[in-house]
This record gives structure tokens, sequence and C-alpha cells, in this order.
């Protein structure tokens, strides 16, 4: 066993599937404890005082002003100079809900999407642009045709330079601190189909690889634009590991095939950019994953994060410990809401142990998965039973 590593060179060596002094504990989400926190190293020096292995993460790092689009965080979202938007509120007659229209005028064309304001709807009248309500609230979705792509690439525009600036400038405190407490570095989020959530909608981009596969490539490659160009910017910043989002690229909706033809080619190509960057790159990917580990280890994902083994739809830990073990890290092992926020002490304990056993301990990062959102005392409690029992098996 080596012996004690900064945190930094523990998170390396696991995701370069090495050996480690222990199995490191990193919540790849924990929006419970975050949402106490004055601001993002508030919540590092926090989660460091529990005595995880954080990871500072660029995406926290953006200045408020800079945001406004949750589900596409990283790098900030902003249209070309020429587009105009317009939104407004109507309540149909014989609706169950009132509706939010959006329209984006562009010089080549007028995109428009309308969105059910359901009761547990959280922004007001207003309709984000890249946001998972979105995508089961849309009662018409911003793109459908063919037709819609020359106004799509104006919303889907280039970085300025002037948020790139104000972006580099605004992370330097972040990768200060991670120098200072040997901290990794993590950028993201890269997408792919969940950007058809947002924009198609997943049951129609369904359809449309069957369809009209034309137009299905065609939205994915001014995806992929657009992810390169963000890319870019956060690999300038030197970043240890690059991450993409992928909660809807699994077998829940899509087969072995139609992620080969649509996914693949795109995913390897943003993974190679990140190799030459000097990126590790992560693939976040909590369900439906096991009969595509063969695909996404020929992309050469380094870590696939988010194993869940309750709601992870076909998850087999030791099998895919198996089939990864040497090529792949593998990052999660314990459910978030299910085991953590509801379980109780045993149940933790166990998952921990039977966690650690089947995937670690060499390439494995464990961690709640997706997230502890409750910040109740009671769930606090189970979580701090998965630290203990975590540095119980240390």
């Amino acid at each position: 066993m080596p012996e004690s590593m900064s945190s930094r060179d523990r998170m390396l060596s696991a995701i370069e599937c090495g050996t480690t002094d222990y199995v490191p504990l990193c919540f790849m989400i924990f929006s419970a404890l975050r949402r106490g926190c004055a601001g993002p190293i508030e919540f590092l020096e926090r989660q460091l005082e529990l005595g995880l292995d954080t990871v500072v993460e660029t995406m926290h790092l953006v200045p408020d002003d800079m945001t406004g689009n949750t589900d596409a965080s990283g790098v900030p979202v902003r249209f070309g100079p020429e587009v105009n938007v317009r939104e407004w509120r109507e309540a149909p007659v014989g609706s169950d809900y009132p509706q939010l229209h959006k329209e984006y005028a562009t010089p080549d064309g007028t995109l428009t999407t309308v969105a059910n304001q359901t009761d547990d709807w959280p922004y007001g009248d207003h309709v984000p642009f890249l946001d998972d309500y979105m995508e089961a609230r849309a009662a018409k979705p911003l793109v459908t045709r063919h037709e819609d792509l020359a106004a799509l690439r104006h919303l889907l525009a280039p970085v300025r330079l002037k948020d790139a600036e104000r972006c580099q400038m605004a992370w330097v405190e972040g990768k200060r601190f991670a120098e200072r407490r040997g901290l990794l570095v993590a950028g993201g989020w890269g997408v792919g189909a969940d950007a058809l959530a947002w924009l198609c909608g997943l049951q129609n981009a369904v359809m449309m690889a069957v369809d009209q596969p034309d137009l299905l490539a065609a939205i994915l490659d001014l995806v992929s634009d657009w992810n390169r160009w963000r890319m870019e910017v956060i690999l300038d910043a030197r970043v240890d590991l690059f991450i993409r989002r992928a909660w809807y690229e699994g077998t829940d909706f899509w087969s072995p095939a139609l992620y080969r033809r649509f996914f693949l080619p795109r995913l390897a190509a943003e993974v190679t950019m990140a190799h030459q960057a000097g990126a590790k790159f992560g693939y976040i990917l909590t369900s439906g994953a096991m009969p595509m580990l063969d695909l996404i280890l020929e992309a050469g994902v380094d870590v696939l994060i988010g194993i869940d083994p309750i709601q992870g739809k076909g998850t087999d830990l030791r099998e895919m410990k198996r089939r990864t073990a040497g090529k792949m890290a593998l990052w999660g092992g314990v459910n978030g809401f299910l085991t953590v926020e509801r379980g109780t002490r045993a149940d933790i304990e166990n998952a921990v142990r039977g966690a650690i056993e089947a995937l670690g301990p060499d390439g494995f990062i464990l961690s709640p998965v997706d997230n502890v959102r409750d910040p109740s005392d009671e769930v606090w409690e189970r979580t701090m039973a998965l630290i203990e029992a975590w540095r119980g098996m240390r």
C-alpha cells in the first residue's frame, strides 16, 4: 500500500485504476451541504472538515451574473447578439395549467417553445433555455424540424472572449485553493443526449433516431460544436478532470446500436480533446450503463461516474467491476436517495461495505449517487453514518 497521499494524487491514482492509500470518498453532488454555505470556498472547507476527497469544480466558481442555465453549468450560455427573446403567459380554456410561451427571434428564423406551468414549476413566469424542468413540461419543444437548425445556431453560439477571460479570472482563486490543499480540479459539464432532452424532448429525439436520423445527427453536430467551444475554455484552465453529463444516454432511452451511431463518435472526439489537453475524462451515467460498457470503454472514458446499485437500471456492481477492471475507474456505489436519505444506519453501513468490496479497492471512488439533497438533521445524521462507515473501512 502506498504511503499517505494528497487528495489530488489519491483521486488521480484512482481514476488511473492505480493503487491508493485508501478508497477516496468524494460526493459527486452534495446539494444539502452546498446550500448552507456562503460560497464555493466555504463549501470546499466544510467538505475537508468532514475528511472528504473534495474536488474544486470550476462550474461553482463562475460569477453570479454569468449564471442562469442551471443544467448547462460551466461556461456562461450567451446567445448571439442578434437574438431577441420574448416571453409571455397564457391561461388556455380547459387546460390544467397556465402555459408559458417563449420565442427566440434570430436572423435565420424564430424558434418557439411552450411550457406547462405546473404546480412545482420553480421559475415563476420565466422559461429557461436549457433545463431539466422543460423535458417533462414542454407542450411544444424548441426544435422539431430541419428548418429550426439555422436559428438554433444563434442560440448555441461560440463563447464570447470577454466571458472566457472572466471565467479564467474567476477560477484563479479556486485553483490556488486546490494547489494549497492538494485537491483535484474538475471542469464541465459537457452534454449530449441531455441537450436533446432540453431542446427536443427525449421521446421526440428517440423517434427522430428512427424516422429522421439525419435531423438528429444534425442537432447533435450543433451541440458537439457548442461543447467543443466550451471545453476549450475549461481545458485552457488546466483542469485535472473534464466531466460530461450523460444522465440520458443509457439504455433507459437508447439501444446500443443507436448509441454507437449517434453518441460514440462524438463522445470519443471529446475524450481525445481532453486527453490532448492533459485532462482525464469523466462520464456521468447513473442508469442503463451495463449494455453500453464496451462502447464507453471504446470511447476512452477514464472514469464512469454514478454507479447506482438500486436505481441504476440493470447495474450489477461485481460484473461492472469485472468488465472494467484496469481499464476504467468507477465512481459511486451507494444510492443517495433511498439508502442515505431514507435508509437506516445498518442499510448505509451495508451499502458502503458492499460497494467497497465489489468495486474497490483500486480504480474506485466512493460516493452517494447522485446527490444528497435533504438538509434535515435526520439526513445529516445518515450522511455522517456513511462517512463513519467509510472511515471504518479505511
